[in-house]
């Protein structure tokens, strides 16, 4: 720090015209300077009118000069903290007056001053601690050498600091609205709507802005660098700092994160590596989330979780420098999700249940008596369906259900049985679902595994079609229906026809054809067929088989489209 602190001497009292003073707004190579960001790379100069972004190791001071030439001179100066608090310090360090930059040549005298400026402690100016956007403005300053001291005593941290002598034509950062709140003006389970003032900056300055709204769950944010630090480390900083005199290239591999708490020295990995560059940590995904909308002043955040507290910011950005100003933030709760309604289901009755596309129903079954089994019966009547049983709290059964299935279950005296039905993706789930603690007779019907019907083509006659379908060891009753459709009935069509749990009760009395009963001990000879006669020449005709069980609750078969012959 010795050798750095006589280095920046020699640049602030120059030996000769010729030597490089302190970039001013005065200097013809500004703006060329300013565009040439090595030249301020490392260096402890802060030029007038620009932001300048830098680094802090903790517990390691930092100090930066600005040069003030006229007395009388406006002067502002703004620090930035980013990702943790900062103390910072103004304090002026009055020129000597024989230090005009003419430069005599003459050795004595500088080593005199550089002596001087060392022994000089100066005068505080401003003074702050925490993680604010803070700044110093002054109307009127006195020329001189203004340093600014730098500390962050929490971890590694970066930040920006902007300084100028002409702070009224400058006016680089977006200005904020006599009311700088961000109110919130909807509220939803899954959805906020935001609104706030629009800044002055576009409309009075003709500057162009854009907003950048902030969403998180754990608190606001003072800065737009404080977000591009917690979205990424590796991003926010501006630029990979080259191995200086202050720190070492361990210390370089190590910028940005936390120091370990045990306030030792840094000290050498086993095999550091022999390239010096960024090395790759695994950090935890960070639970943020930044959108930049335009000049609009209202956004609905949507896609949030139920009952759940978020904290919202909006940042107004000039397009043109990238600076930016933060609103007053605000944080709201979520609504909650709609309480599930728990059906009762009774001792051996058949409840019928709706459940919604990825949604869930909740059914709880208490017998009122003793028992030694409970039994589940499920007819899912469209699409696949997820059934959880748990008694007492215990997961007992968890399984996904196509058709008919029927689950046996240990009982226990007084148990209480809490059962949960899940949707799938494709669609909405309609099931019937019964339980009891006596299945003596069944109130559904058995299946067969294949629940097809088969058409005969070479049976098919201009006013008949014969068809046949599989039935089980358990006589039950067989009902068949048909219906003329267009020729052009598809796919889609047949699929709403799909659904098991719509019985014969609902078709017209013209669409019977017969009800039979029939079953086999010989699974291979429980097979029937039937010809349906009185049709017409040409014409399609959609074919249903009910099967009825012992409680007259049905089942459906899978439909079947026939068409007969035009000509015989």
């Amino acid at each position: 720090m010795v050798l750095l602190h006589w280095c920046l001497l020699w640049l602030l009292f120059p030996l000769s015209s010729r030597t490089q003073k302190l970039p001013t707004r005065d200097e013809e190579l500004f703006q060329m300077q300013i565009r040439d960001k090595a030249f301020f790379h490392d260096s402890s100069v802060i030029p007038d009118g620009a932001e300048i972004s830098s680094y802090l190791f903790r517990d390691t001071p930092k100090r930066y000069f600005f040069v003030v030439e006229e007395d009388n001179t406006p002067l502002s100066v703004t620090v930035t903290p980013c990702d943790a608090p900062l103390e910072w310090k103004l304090s002026l360090q009055e020129l000597p007056e024989d230090t005009s930059g003419e430069g005599s040549g003459d050795l004595e005298p500088l080593e005199q001053q550089k002596q001087q400026i060392i022994n000089e402690e100066g005068t505080e100016l401003f003074s702050y601690k925490g993680n604010d956007v803070e700044y110093f403005i002054s109307s009127s300053s006195p020329s001189g050498l203004y340093q600014l001291d730098l500390l962050s005593t929490e971890k590694d941290t970066h930040f920006k600091v902007y300084a100028t002598t002409t702070p009224e034509s400058d006016q680089p950062y977006p200005e904020l609205p006599y009311d700088p709140r961000v109110d919130v003006t909807s509220l939803g389970r899954t959805t906020v709507t935001l609104a706030w003032k629009p800044s002055p900056t576009a409309s009075l300055l003709k500057q162009p802005i854009q907003y950048c709204v902030v969403i998180n769950k754990e608190h606001n944010f003072k800065s737009l660098c404080a977000v591009e630090a917690k979205l990424s480390a590796d991003d926010a900083f501006m630029m990979a700092p080259k191995p200086g005199l202050d720190f070492s290239p361990f210390d370089f591999a190590h910028f940005g994160f936390p120091s370990d708490n045990s306030g030792k020295e840094r000290s050498f990995q086993a095999k550091p590596s022999p390239k010096l560059g960024r090395h790759v940590y695994s950090r935890p995904k960070v639970d943020i989330q930044k959108i930049c909308i335009g000049n609009k002043n209202i956004f609905t955040v949507s896609d949030l979780k139920p009952d759940t507290q978020y904290y919202f910011d909006v940042f107004v950005v000039n397009i043109n420098s990238n600076m930016s100003t933060a609103y007053v933030g605000t944080f709201a709760r979520t609504k909650e999700e709609a309480k599930q309604k728990t059906v009762e289901l009774k001792d051996g009755k058949i409840t019928d249940v709706f459940v919604k596309r990825k949604g869930a129903k909740f059914l709880r079954f208490a017998p009122v008596s003793s028992h030694q089994k409970v039994t589940f019966f499920i007819h899912s009547c469209l699409d696949a369906v997820q059934i959880q049983v748990r008694r007492d709290g215990k997961l007992l059964l968890s399984q996904n259900v196509e058709g008919i299935q029927q689950f046996q279950l240990r009982g226990k005296p007084k148990a209480k049985y809490l059962v949960r039905l899940k949707g799938n993706k494709k669609g909405a789930s309609m099931l019937k679902i019964l339980a009891t603690t006596r299945p003596t007779k069944q109130s559904f019907p058995s299946l067969p595994e294949d629940t097809r019907i088969k058409a005969f083509d070479k049976l098919r006659t201009c006013s008949s079609a014969t068809v046949a379908w599989l039935g089980t060891q358990e006589r039950n009753k067989f009902c068949i229906y048909k219906k003329e459709v267009d020729d052009n009935y598809n796919e889609d069509q047949k699929k709403r026809e799909q659904n098991q749990c719509l019985g014969p009760d609902i078709r017209k009395k013209s669409e019977k054809v017969l009800c039979k009963y029939f079953h086999s001990q010989n699974l291979q000879k429980a097979v029937t067929t039937e010809t349906i006669k009185g049709l017409q020449p040409g014409k399609s005709y959609l074919l249903d088989v009910y099967v009825i069980g012992h409680g007259g609750h049905s089942v459906k078969y899978q439909s079947k489209v026939v068409k007969t012959r035009k000509f015989c």
